[in-house]
């Protein structure tokens, strides 16, 4: 072994972290391999590197049997003795077998060697790096794209943004720079494929962790989130100090906090209502920015029967279904929607010991362009 290697190996150790002795043990059963197939031998043999001579020895390894099958695998006891008489049945006799030009070979399969080592050390690096930063977002740059996935620059690795994790309401071009979501990292033969997404609810809960320091100290927790991705969102926030608004924590002066998380999702809208233990409470905020008369809830099946102004019906229902079915996500119990006249006309409102709750729907939300009413 020539001391450029062993002074390439002394580098690597302190540079890219892999250990001297792992590198030297994948040198040595790549050199077995280089000798049968370069010397046509099939014996049991290994390969012993002396780092202080910097040389590299072949010792054949035969086992002492009675009777010998595989003269290139075994060796008879007597044999045995003839080399040393302290030998016994079972042991194992090694002789040096070095080719004389085994030099060239060796030194051209321990580049080999290192190479593939060092491939693989910079891609567990990677992959540790990035197994660890999986559910968080990171910046990236558009790099290319193909008929079916984006793919996104993260400096040592290019992620995949899959079509299916495209916001909607976005093109993209390349050298954008783009906020993603890391949902998963897988290691294949490849080195380390990282997969991102646009539409994760993740992406919005670390976008306000980001923005909104009650929640990144664990004052204000976002308990669920709703998204339709590009279109709209809702959240839902619970404070631990009671003198802590979690809604206008999140709002932000004028709007500003959560303004700057819609203009980094293209303009989807958020509603930011409070989290509460009570289903009727938070059904009625969830529907938000609808006024709601009544919560009737039903504990066997997780549902409940709204009731809402006639003039508040579309809104509540929201296009296409949407603030309802956001509402429902949102919650985790199912909702069915009444206007105050069929709810009237089946019996079921007013009823007998109903809670009429007032939602934060109420509140005057003319300020904030992401509470504008459906049409």
């Amino acid at each position: 072994m020539s001391s450029e290697l062993l002074d390439a190996l002394e580098v690597l150790e302190k540079q890219k972290g892999i250990s001297r002795d792992v590198l030297i043990e994948a040198i040595e059963a790549a050199l077995v391999t280089a000798y049968k197939r370069n010397f046509n031998q099939a014996q049991n043999v290994r390969v012993d590197l002396n780092l202080d001579t910097g040389t590299m020895l072949v010792y054949s390894r035969k086992d002492v049997v009675e009777e010998v099958e595989d003269e290139r695998l075994q060796i008879s006891l007597e044999d045995a003795h003839a080399i040393n008489p302290v030998y016994e049945i079972g042991d194992i006799v090694e002789e040096e077998v070095t080719p004389r030009n085994f030099g060239r070979i060796a030194a051209q399969t321990a580049k080999q060697v290192v190479t593939q080592r060092v491939r693989e050390a910079e891609r567990g690096l990677i992959f540790e790096e990035y197994v660890d930063r999986a559910d968080d977002i990171v910046n990236g740059i558009v790099e290319r794209m193909d008929a079916r996935n984006l793919y996104v620059g993260l400096g040592k690795v290019e992620a995949v943004l899959p079509q299916t994790e495209q916001m909607p309401n976005e093109s993209y071009q390349p050298h954008d720079r783009i906020k993603v979501y890391i949902t998963k990292v897988e290691r294949t033969t490849r080195g380390p494929q990282v997969f991102v997404s646009r539409t994760h609810p993740g992406l919005l809960r670390r976008l306000f962790e980001n923005e909104v320091p009650e929640i990144y100290d664990g004052i204000v927790e976002i308990k669920s989130i709703a998204r339709e991705a590009g279109d709209r969102s809702k959240i839902s926030v619970h404070a631990h100090d009671d003198e802590v608004d979690p809604v206008g924590s999140c709002v932000g002066s004028r709007g500003a906090r959560v303004q700057t998380i819609v203009n980094e999702l293209g303009g989807e809208k958020i509603d930011i209502v409070e989290w509460s233990e009570d289903p009727v409470v938070f059904v009625a905020n969830a529907l938000s920015p609808s006024k709601v008369l009544d919560v009737q809830v039903r504990e066997e099946d997780k549902s409940t029967t709204v009731v809402v102004p006639d003039y508040q019906l579309s809104l509540a229902i929201g296009k296409r279904g949407q603030n309802a079915r956001l509402a429902a996500k949102l919650t985790g119990w199912k909702i069915d929607i009444k206007s105050e006249t069929d709810a009237r006309e089946l019996g079921i409102y007013p009823p007998e010991g109903a809670v009429i709750v007032e939602s934060d729907a109420d509140a005057d939300t003319d300020d904030f362009d992401f509470y504008d009413e459906e049409e």
